[in-house]
């Protein structure tokens, strides 16, 4: 072995609040390890220059939708030094947020939360680094470790690999970005390349949160521009944010998800989908309407509603875009010349198996060509490949449940996969120790 290449325990492949959360598990682990438990080493490579989480779309106002309690640490750890209040309290807001009564904090104050987190564990990651293979280590007939290859060369070895990449925006099939034609997560990163002077038209497209957050915040922005708002629906529905709905998102949840019938699992998605797809706080809701009639008593109307319509056609002239808008009711197409077009279209789970190269094949699949995935995270493998590989996101949803790819587990996962690893790096040292003494 290269002694040039650095060998850790884990390796992590991206560092959003999923793997920040491993970390953070990971750290204290090591803070309360006992002398016959296992060290684990672990890295963390992401992509960009500096933790950023949905930085496109931190909307001064907007707030999460989850609560607080369901930070990085608190359902697996009350007494962290990592949660949300412990982060309020260095900051001498704790009293100012107990004031508050809310649970649900701004979104860019949970960002500042997630950033005062990385840094505490900034010895763990480095960032600018992209992923760009990762390469198996063969010994003895058998893959004992995995390479991480970056884009700059640098190789790090694995003893085992948690791959959470994130999400990736999705526009709908023909629409190409540009200039002026974005997806919402772009939102902050373009809109003030326009003068709101000069504006005059926006649309955008989509019946979820983040396309009435972008519809509110244009609307208040441009104070003398029309905003558009299509989307196939006849109206946004509100999300199910109701308590015993919630409890889909409950840690026991997952287990019980998990180990449900095929045929169950795909009656609680659905069942369960307006608690998180394509549906819109209530508050919001409400407050747009509120806009909307106002302007029309008022004779103004800025706000304009395209329901039950989606787009057939999307230009980019350069200075702009011309959006085609088709009614599903009565097939009438209204040409709409926009200053932009934002898709709030959401998105879809990163594919990181092309990372693995051939090892994908050693990864193991079920009838419906969905990776097959262990409780404890861990792609189901051929016995020859000696590494975990472990998944955080939206790729496991097919067997974990709907928050697969939220936050409201994230505290627990992070946990559990330590367990996990706890659990193999123990049996292997048994298994090496034991070889040794024959």
């Amino acid at each position: 072995m290269s002694p040039t290449v650095p060998v850790y325990d884990l390796v992590g492949v991206g560092f959003g609040p999923a793997n920040l959360a491993l970390a953070i598990a990971l750290a204290e682990y090591d803070e309360q390890r006992r002398p016959e438990d296992p060290v684990l080493t672990a890295h963390f490579l992401e992509r960009q220059e500096s933790f950023a989480w949905h930085s496109g779309m931190l909307i001064d106002d907007a707030t999460m939708q989850v609560s607080f309690l369901k930070d990085l640490v608190t359902l697996r750890n009350p007494a962290s030094r990592f949660s949300f209040l412990s982060y309020l309290h260095a900051h001498d807001r704790l009293v100012d947020f107990v004031n508050h009564k809310s649970l649900f904090p701004l979104r860019v104050e949970f960002n500042d939360y997630f950033r005062w987190c990385a840094e505490a564990v900034a010895d763990q990651v480095a960032y600018g680094r992209e992923v760009t293979a990762v390469r198996p280590v063969e010994q003895d007939g058998e893959i004992g470790y995995l390479d991480v290859v970056t884009s700059a060369g640098d190789v790090y070895r694995a003893r085992n690999l948690v791959l959470a990449t994130g999400l990736i925006p999705t526009l709908p099939h023909g629409v190409a970005r540009g200039e002026r034609i974005w997806h919402s997560s772009e939102l902050l990163h373009q809109v003030d390349g326009i003068d709101a002077d000069d504006a005059k038209r926006f649309v955008v497209v989509g019946a979820g949160q983040s396309a009435a957050e972008v519809t509110a915040f244009l609307h208040e922005k441009f104070p003398t521009a029309e905003v558009c708002s299509v989307f196939s629906r006849y109206g946004m529905s509100p999300a199910d944010d109701s308590p015993l709905a919630n409890r889909i998102f409950d840690p026991a949840t997952v287990d019980e998800f998990y180990y449900a019938p095929e045929p169950m699992k795909r009656k609680l998605m659905d069942y369960h989908a307006n608690t998180n797809y394509s549906v819109v706080d209530l508050d919001l809701i409400e407050e747009l309407y509120r806009r909307s009639y106002r302007e029309k008593v008022l004779g103004n109307q800025r706000l304009r509603w395209f329901n039950a319509s989606r787009t057939v056609d999307v230009v980019d002239t350069g200075r702009g875009a011309l959006v085609t808008v088709e009614s599903m009711l009565t097939g009438e197409r209204t040409v709409l010349d926009v200053d932009a077009a934002v898709f709030a279209t959401g998105y879809r789970c990163d594919d990181s198996l092309p990372l693995l190269g051939d090892l994908a094949r050693r990864c193991h699949r079920d009838e419906c060509g969905r990776l097959r995935v262990a409780r404890d995270y861990r792609v189901v493998t051929d016995e020859c490949l000696t590494p975990a590989i472990y998944l955080q996101g939206g790729s496991t949803e097919h067997t974990h449940g709907i928050t697969s790819s939220l936050l409201s587990n994230n505290a627990v996962r992070a946990g559990e996969i330590v367990q996990s690893l706890v659990h193999r790096m123990s049996s292997r040292q048994s298994v090496l120790s034991t070889a040794g003494t024959r």
